[in-house]
C-alpha cells in the first residue's frame, strides 16, 4: 500500500497487539530488571516457543538486551521516539472511558486565552 511519503515516519516498533509488542512494553515497564524468556512467556501469556524468536528480532532491531538467559530493555536504544510512542499509549489506555473520553465537548465552555487582554504592569 502506497504511504504518504513526506509525512511517513517508520518506527522500529512492533505493531500493536503483538508478543513482540507485549514484550517490549513489559521489559520498558520494568527497565531495571531482566527476564527468562519463560518469565515473560508466564507473565504475558505467550506460547513459550515464541518468546526466544521475538527477543532476538527486538535484539535485531536493538530494542532489548541479554545478559546470559536474562533479557531486558536495551534503555540506550529505547529513544525518544520509542518511549514517547509506548508513553502516549499507556495514557491513552490509562484514561480510556473517563469523563474527558466519553465527552467530546468537554472543553467547549473553556475560556480563550487567546482573546483575553493581557494586563500592562
Amino acid at each position: 500500500m502506497p504511504v504518504d511519503f513526506k509525512n511517513y515516519h517508520p518506527t522500529d516498533l512492533p505493531e500493536e497487539d503483538t508478543n513482540g509488542r507485549l514484550i517490549l512494553e513489559y521489559l520498558a515497564s520494568n527497565p531495571d530488571l531482566g527476564f527468562r524468556p519463560s518469565e515473560l512467556a508466564e507473565e504475558l501469556d505467550i506460547p513459550h516457543g515464541s518468546v526466544g524468536t521475538t527477543l532476538r528480532r527486538l535484539e535485531d532491531r536493538g530494542l532489548v538486551r541479554h545478559k546470559g538467559e536474562y533479557w531486558a530493555i536495551n534503555v540506550e536504544a529505547y529513544d525518544a521516539q520509542t518511549a514517547s510512542e509506548i508513553g502516549l499509549q499507556a495514557v491513552a489506555e490509562q484514561f480510556e472511558g473517563d469523563y474527558y473520553d466519553r465527552n467530546d465537548d468537554w472543553d467547549a465552555d473553556l475560556p480563550d486565552l487567546d482573546a483575553e487582554e493581557t494586563v500592562d504592569e
